[in-house]
């Protein structure tokens, strides 16, 4: 046990201090942690297989915090008024991932029932940018798509976990007694509603008392953040005690907060750049050691089929026609498309998610979603810097081409 912790300690050590240079490279962080995490495992060096409970722990609050903090960096208004792109995305992009994503489910799975499906495909619908971090943080990319992807992958998590909560419902109601189909869905409206209002009004309500507190000049800077942690649980803990779901409430109560503090409250943006990344590399490492093993073991072809389809052709497809009716070019549609990564928001939903699931398919959720994740972490983060780099050169030399096109026009037009 304790040289696997020193193996682990020593790894963020090392990586820390070469993060600069790995970060121009097809070594990404979430790659180096998920695969540390399994390697210690396989090794047998930590054992954690009896530990569901401590994995299941920090699931949550990783999920609890990135989904507040993911959300408060978004102003709404500026989305709405400055770019079209992410709305799109959101609106149109991820229920048609999620659509067409239960479709190729029932190829690849036609014995599940059809909520199963659909569970699968929203799991799978969320998408991370630490995954692609070469992609959204290279100045070869035009800052329009780089602002698209980091606001897309910060609000469809969120976007995403009522549909999941919605579908995850159905599916325990169709495995379970008949009696128990209205209790179901009443519980998963319910989740849904009541975290929405709590979120919404400890966000609001939040947010102006911070804006008065700063305003009489009563708190300071160095509290700031204590107080916004302790927001981000009490908004998940009020949802849970009055019978909502405290992921939704936290969701919520983050892009509230966010849009009434307006940039005043800078732990926002310091602990996402900091102490935020140990929790995502925390995570990876997680998720490695106490469910990689388990998802490979059970990795078929099936799973394996659906995964890459979902990557390269679900997503791809849904964003591409997301983008129909903008100016985005075809190269730039089908660039957005693949970079997608799945990353922390599946795996977390799915493990949180499969606790809840009657049957046999809850283990069968987390087989997809794990094994999705790691496939992900490998094919996006291999191409991320290659891949960012090409598309950069190649919209520069097709933005030179249209400006000479639009001179000799304007000169054989005089």
């Amino acid at each position: 046990m304790e040289i696997g912790l020193l193996i682990l300690l020593f790894s963020v050590s090392a990586y820390s201090m070469l993060a600069k240079k790995l970060s121009t490279t097809i070594i990404t962080a979430p790659m180096v942690f998920l695969g540390i995490g399994f390697a210690v495992s396989q090794a047998g060096l930590i054992n954690i297989g009896d530990a569901h409970e401590t994995v299941y722990l920090i699931a949550e609050i990783s999920l609890v915090v990135l989904l507040f903090l993911d959300a408060s960096q978004i102003n709404l208004r500026r989305l709405k008024r400055q770019n079209t792109w992410p709305l799109r995305m959101l609106l149109i992009g991820l229920p048609l991932s999620i659509l067409i994503g239960t479709g190729f489910a029932y190829l690849f799975f036609p014995q599940w029932p059809w909520a199963m499906l659909a569970l699968v495909a929203a799991i799978l619908a969320p998408t991370d940018a630490a995954l692609g971090q070469a992609v959204v943080s290279n100045e070869s990319v035009p800052l329009n798509e780089r602002q698209s992807l980091s606001v897309e992958s910060g609000l469809n998590d969120g976007l995403a976990l009522p549909v999941i909560l919605f579908f995850a419902s159905i599916v325990a109601m169709e495995t379970g007694s008949q009696e128990n189909e209205m209790s179901w869905l009443v519980f998963g409206f319910s989740q849904i509603f009541i975290g929405i209002l709590v979120g919404a009004f400890m966000g609001f309500s939040s947010g102006r008392l911070f804006l008065y507190s700063e305003s009489k000049k009563i708190s300071s800077t160095i509290y700031e953040g204590i107080g916004v942690l302790a927001l981000t649980g009490t908004s998940y803990l009020m949802a849970s005690l009055l019978g909502g779901n405290g992921f939704i409430s936290a969701f919520v109560a983050g892009l509230a907060f966010g849009n009434i503090v307006k940039g005043h409250c800078r732990f926002i943006y310091q602990f996402t750049e900091s102490e935020g990344q140990i929790l995502i590399w925390t995570s990876f490492v997680i998720i490695g050691l106490g469910l990689l093993p388990s998802a490979v073991e059970h990795l078929t072809l099936p799973v394996v089929g659906y995964i890459l389809v979902s990557i390269f052709i679900v997503r791809p497809l849904a964003i591409y026609l997301s983008l129909i009716g903008t100016k985005a070019k075809v190269l730039t549609k089908v660039f957005m498309g693949f970079f997608g990564p799945r990353g922390l928001a599946t795996a977390l939903f799915a493990l949180i998610i499969s606790k809840d699931i009657l049957g046999q398919y809850g283990h069968s959720v987390l087989i997809v979603a794990i094994n999705a994740v790691w496939m992900s972490t490998l094919i996006h983060g291999i191409a991320a810097a290659p891949m960012a780099n090409w598309y950069g050169a190649k919209i520069k030399v097709l933005k030179i081409k249209s400006r000479e096109l639009a001179k000799l026009k304007n000169k054989s037009s005089n």
